[in-house]
C-alpha cells in the first residue's frame, strides 16, 4: 500500500473507533485488506494510535479552530479526517501543505460537498497555530 492508501485506512479506523469500534486486527485484515508488515502499515498504525492516545488534545485543537463549530455538529467522517490530519500536523514529519491537501482530497472523496472547504479552513488555522 502507498502513503495515500495508508492515510485513508487510518481515517477509516478512526471513524470506526469514533463509532464505538476498536479498529482491531479483524478490521485491518478482513475489511481493509491490510496484512501485518505490509508497506506503510506502520504509518497507518502510528496515525491511528496517535489519534486514540491524544484524542483530548486533538479534539481541543479542532474545536478551537473550527470557527464556533462544536465537535457534535461536525460530521463523523469530517471529524475522522480532521483528527487524522491534526495528529499528523502535530506529530508527523510530512510537510503541512501535503497533510492538508491529502485531508481535503479525502473530504472530497468521502464526505459532503462543502466538506473540502471546511476541512481546509480548519486545518489551515491549526497549521498556523502550530507555527506560532
Amino acid at each position: 500500500m502507498n502513503r495515500v492508501t495508508a492515510r485513508t485506512h487510518a481515517m477509516k479506523l478512526i471513524y470506526e473507533w469514533e463509532m464505538g469500534g476498536e479498529g482491531g486486527e479483524d478490521t485491518r485484515i478482513d475489511l481493509l485488506g491490510v496484512q501485518p508488515g505490509e508497506e506503510e502499515s506502520a504509518f497507518m498504525e502510528r496515525m491511528f494510535s496517535g489519534v486514540v492516545e491524544n484524542a483530548a488534545e486533538i479534539d481541543h485543537r479542532i474545536e478551537e479552530n473550527a470557527c464556533g463549530w462544536k465537535l457534535e455538529r461536525i460530521s463523523r467522517v469530517d471529524l475522522a479526517i480532521l483528527r487524522l490530519a491534526t495528529c499528523e500536523l502535530m506529530h508527523g514529519k510530512t510537510p503541512q501543505a501535503v497533510v492538508i491537501n491529502e485531508a481535503v482530497e479525502m473530504a472530497r472523496q468521502y464526505s459532503g460537498e462543502k466538506s473540502p472547504q471546511f476541512v481546509h479552513g480548519v486545518l489551515g488555522s491549526i497549521s498556523r497555530s502550530l507555527a506560532q
